[in-house]
């Protein structure tokens, strides 16, 4: 009775799966909306099958640990299941934004991750969560206007510039705050005088954080130490930074005759020459009498207090500016320091600018702000929108991965309106996208989430959009290049970059289909030891003297063939992750080469690293108005001309 029981449980279990499987999978209904987790369950296996292999890999690392050449294993990252949470439910047409998602998430787990990973994991998770919480409140206030029949006003989050004229800086209040970061280019100017209350003054520049943060980082502290009368102390500026995490980081002074940094930064002096003393000093016979080196010390001292931008009671308008590699200050027309940008600490992070101390503020003012484009007012998003999909035979021609920021909205605008126009991408034979991470600022983040269904040409990363990540972006871009968007090469881009597509397509036709990086290759370089640089590489990061050969990151381009061999190495988890990205691609084709496959090195002049000239395929550092005067000149005159 027992058995019967058994077998007729059996065959009624079967019966039901069998009716489940003819009305979902035979005969699915058409859904509008989808769990994240059905998205992300579509493409990786499930949480359980991670969990099981994690726990194999954490145990053979246990048995196993004194073996250096022993996999990485994945461990539990802080805020990356909220990231990847079942019951969160947006559109199927919404995932499209999210297609990298699932196969990156086992590379945010790893053990051996880049430094920042966990940090960048879980900031974007709170981000995350604010930015469904808008979209579900915009949602229901869409719901709410039209059975009203009224338009929901989009206030515009991210002006071009902000002032202190209206509501003017006072000793109680003195900050202004920056809606939307800083990018290149962005300016602060503030008009002051110092009063006297207090030997020194302070700017800073202070970072976006979330509300569950005790104190947001300080990207700049620029501190002034005035000259005294009758005193031998020596004016000074100092620059330095600020984190939870690391505390305040090396100071960088400039004062009488020497800087704690002699780095130059976009080609300006960290300290300005005016600032080190008088001509005086260098000529001083050293056999002078003890009397004339004291006269002359005190006249070089009066020269340094008259040559000092900041004096008391003197009114001074000091503008701090951000360039490509770092911070300059400029005060009376006179450019006075920089500071490089430090690892984590960039322009697009800056919230608020504060000035404490010794100063009264009479006006502030900050200009050449990223500015979000109003959707409804754009008339031609028609002609910008990603065009559908044109495959040959299953594949593209050529993916594009343009890595950007989310607050470079302008130069995402004119990329569109100029290289992006090629007839090549125009007809769907070339894909080309945004790769993105979240920004700190919520407004930030939900313009971005606008721009991506608007223009469907974005793809948002499940980390915090930190420099030290961008390798991260670059498997990325492997994955859509040979997942998503199927293509037969698969190129990198910068956003202030220009590329003639045409030249660039004709070029390939000449090339191998297989084993190919093409783009400015370096064949001979070697790791920055130098800890101030932005390229710094310690010695168990990259233990050799040099590297294998790479391309240089404004826009390289490699075969299929290569960018399926990094999916694949990065899901096993045998390929090293590595912070430079471009020198990381190099890496990872070596690693290719010793799979006993041939690399073919194809470089090329014409992919101008820094600038642009006569002849160009790519030109770097183009800021919005070349790109579009770079496109305007290829119309008109039908020539690669420059637009210095």
């Amino acid at each position: 009775m027992k058995k019967w029981s058994g077998g007729t449980l059996i065959l009624v279990l079967s019966f039901v799966l069998l009716v489940r499987y003819t009305f979902i999978v035979l005969h699915p209904t058409k859904q509008t909306k989808q769990s994240a987790y059905d998205f992300f369950r579509n493409h990786v296996r499930n949480d359980t099958e991670a969990r099981q292999t994690a726990a194999v890999a954490k145990s053979k690392i246990r048995v196993n640990a004194k073996r250096p050449e022993e996999k990485p294993f994945l461990i539990d990252v802080k805020g990356l299941s909220e990231l990847y949470d079942g019951s969160v439910n947006i559109s199927r047409k919404d995932s499209y934004s999210l297609a990298t998602w699932t196969q990156l998430r086992a590379v945010l787990a790893r053990s051996d991750a880049l430094p920042e990973t966990a940090k960048g994991v879980e900031e974007a998770s709170v981000a995350w969560r604010e930015l469904l919480s808008v979209i579900k409140r915009d949602e229901f206030l869409q719901i709410k206007s039209n059975a009203s029949n009224a338009n929901v006003a989009n206030d515009i989050k991210c002006p071009f510039a902000v002032s202190t004229f209206d509501e003017p800086v006072n000793s109680s209040r003195n900050v202004l705050e920056i809606p939307c970061g800083l990018i290149e280019d962005s300016s602060v100017t503030l008009i002051g005088i110092p009063n006297g209350k207090n030997e020194t003054f302070q700017i800073e520049l202070e970072g976006a954080g979330f509300v569950h943060e005790q104190k947001p980082p300080i990207i700049l502290k620029y501190s002034v130490y005035l000259p005294e009368e009758n005193s031998t102390k020596e004016p000074v500026i100092i620059q330095n930074t600020w984190t939870s995490e690391a505390g305040w980081g090396k100071e960088e002074k400039c004062f009488r005759g020497r800087s704690t940094s002699n780095i130059q930064v976009d080609g300006l002096a960290s300290c300005n020459e005016q600032l080190v003393g008088s001509t005086m000093e260098k000529s001083q016979n050293v056999s002078q009498s003890v009397t004339k080196k004291q006269n002359n010390s005190s006249m070089e001292h009066g020269h340094v207090r008259e040559n000092f931008p900041f004096m008391e009671g003197n009114l001074f308008s000091a503008t701090l500016w951000t360039g490509l590699e770092g911070f300059h200050m400029t005060v009376n027309g006179r450019h006075e320091t920089s500071f490089k940008y430090k690892e984590n600490l960039e322009p697009w992070l800056v919230s608020k600018v504060r000035v404490t101390g010794g100063v009264s503020i009479l006006s502030g003012i900050a200009k050449g702000l990223p500015v979000s484009e109003d959707l409804d007012l754009i008339i031609d998003v028609d002609q910008l929108k990603a065009p559908p999909l044109l495959r040959k035979k299953g594949r593209l021609v050529l993916f594009v991965g343009v890595f950007s920021t989310g607050n470079n909205f302008e130069r995402r605008m004119a990329l569109r309106r100029s290289w992006m126009q090629y007839q090549a991408v125009r007809s769907g034979s070339v894909a080309v996208r945004f790769i993105i991470g979240f920004h700190k600022n919520a407004d930030v983040n939900h313009d971005l989430w606008r721009e991506a269904q608007a223009y469907g040409d974005i793809q948002l990363m499940p980390f915090v959009d930190y420099y030290s990540l961008i390798s991260l972006k670059t498997i990325a871009v492997c994955i859509l290049g040979t997942k998503v968007f199927p293509a037969k090469y698969i190129m990198k881009m910068d956003d202030d970059a220009f590329v003639r597509i045409d030249e660039l397509l004709s070029s390939l036709k000449e090339k191998t289909a297989n084993g190919l990086l093409y783009g400015l290759i370096s064949f001979q370089s070697s790791p920055h030891r130098n800890t101030d640089s932005k390229w710094y590489v310690s010695n168990k990061e990259w233990p050799k003297d040099s590297y294998p050969p790479w391309a240089h990151g404004p826009g390289y381009i490699i075969s299929r063939d290569i960018a399926k061999f990094i999916v694949q190495g990065h899901q096993r988890k045998d390929l090293k992750l590595f912070k430079l990205e471009d020198v990381a691609m190099g890496i990872w084709i070596e690693n290719y080469k010793d799979n006993n496959s041939k690399v073919k090195y194809f470089t090329d002049d014409r992919f101008y690293n820094a600038g642009c000239d006569t002849d160009y395929i790519l030109a770097h550092y183009q800021n919005p108005r070349k790109l579009l005067c770079l496109w305007e000149k290829l119309q008109k005159e039908r020539q690669a001309i420059c637009c210095e």
